[in-house]
């Protein structure tokens, strides 16, 4: 049996917090074998990575090789970079495990209290390892980040009717697209024209219906394609905080980019965060991606507002509901993670419509959005 065909469905699970690739893809699986009943590896981490964090990755490789359905002994030795064999590195450990989880040998040292921001860090950011400084854009007293796992859930149909309705309540709101590969909010939000600098060297925001936007897709043409790397897209996304004038923005609301890439790490790095959102479909392959938004903003210590569940039901004309993407997979996940449901989205075509026609459907008497709002500003 090949051992790397066992390891990889394992280790493609598990994020390495330096690289933010997975650890099989960042090298991080070594000198794997099978013996017998047993499946020996090395975990080579670097220096940068914490004790807390060797214990984190060996926890995941382990649990999700039983889930995978390994059930032999499972020999995992912590190689730290740099380190010779038998040498004392903090955290360097060897660890064995039998197929229900129990660990003899070396216990790694004590490890402080987890930075969440240390180590994470990636292009255009602050070194691995030191900690980032988290910057408040001037005047916004709150930011809520909307993701989803995947996309096509309705991500920017929540986000800017979020907006929208903290607005239609009273509030001075900001909205931020930060999707830079996929800009939806100028068609959503009905946005036209160029963005304009004021005496602060700052770009000023271009309001519609009672919120100030920003989007990538303002600044290029909307057929052009944004082909860039990483670092650009994360140096964007530092401007749209740092050179965007959103000092009239009591609240900021921005709509991430699906999945949990470098967009998201620098604004959740970058920022102070009062709150998240996790956008999802009642169905089960939607759920699963729904999760890693809100493993993401677990492991980064962003309170978890609440999920929202978009396409919940479709209303027949004659009364009664069909559920053409399951049932209450929504309310699972909050259950599970213990955070609020914070709404149930039906699919209805004037939803849709609104936004295609640069109308949020709150402005017509959505009410599910508007309580969305409510709860939101409540909760924050």
């Amino acid at each position: 049996m090949d051992p790397l065909s066992i390891l990889e469905p394992a280790a493609t699970r598990v994020r390495d917090p330096l690289s933010g690739r997975s650890v099989w893809l960042a090298g991080l699986i070594q000198d794997a074998r099978i013996d017998g009943d047993t499946l020996r590896f090395v975990l080579a981490v670097k220096k940068e990575h914490g004790a807390d964090d060797r214990q984190r990755l060996r926890e995941a490789l382990l649990r999700n090789l039983a889930e995978k359905g390994w059930t032999g002994e499972i020999v995992c030795t912590i190689r730290v970079e740099g380190v010779a064999a038998g040498g004392a590195a903090a955290g360097a450990t060897s660890a064995h495990d039998h197929g229900h989880g129990h660990a003899h040998g070396a216990a790694p040292a004590p490890a402080p209290p987890r930075d969440a921001l240390k180590g994470m860090s990636g292009p255009g950011m602050q070194p691995h390892g030191g900690p980032i400084t988290k910057a408040m854009p001037e005047g916004v007293k709150r930011i809520i980040a909307v993701t989803s796992g995947k996309g096509g859930v309705g991500k920017s149909t929540v986000a800017t009717n979020l907006a929208v309705g903290l607005a239609k309540l009273g509030h001075k709101v900001g909205l931020l697209d930060a999707d830079i590969y996929g800009p939806s909010l100028p068609l959503m939000m009905n946005l036209h024209g160029k963005p304009v600098g004021n005496d602060k060297k700052q770009i000023v925001p271009i309001p519609s219906h009672g919120v100030r936007c920003m989007s990538i897709g303002l600044l290029v043409d909307e057929k052009e394609p944004v082909i860039w790397r990483g670092p650009m897209v994360m140096g964007v996304v530092n401007q749209f905080f740092k050179e965007v004038d959103w000092s009239d923005c009591e609240w900021l609301i921005v709509d991430l980019p699906p999945g949990t890439g470098d967009a998201q790490l620098t604004m959740i790095q970058g920022v102070p965060i009062s709150g998240g959102v996790v956008v999802t479909t009642p169905q089960p392959v939607a759920l699963l991606d729904a999760v890693r938004g809100l493993e993401m903003f677990r492991k980064l210590d962003v309170p978890i507002l609440g999920v929202v569940e978009n396409m919940s039901w479709f209303e027949l004309p004659g009364g009664g509901k069909v559920y053409p993407f399951g049932e209450g997979g929504g309310a699972r996940l909050a259950t599970e993670y213990g955070v609020p449901l914070l709404g149930q989205v039906p699919l209805r075509e004037s939803i849709r419509a609104g936004g295609d026609a640069g109308r949020p459907a709150v402005l017509d008497g959505e009410g599910i959005f508007l309580s969305i709002a409510e709860k939101v500003a409540k909760l924050v």
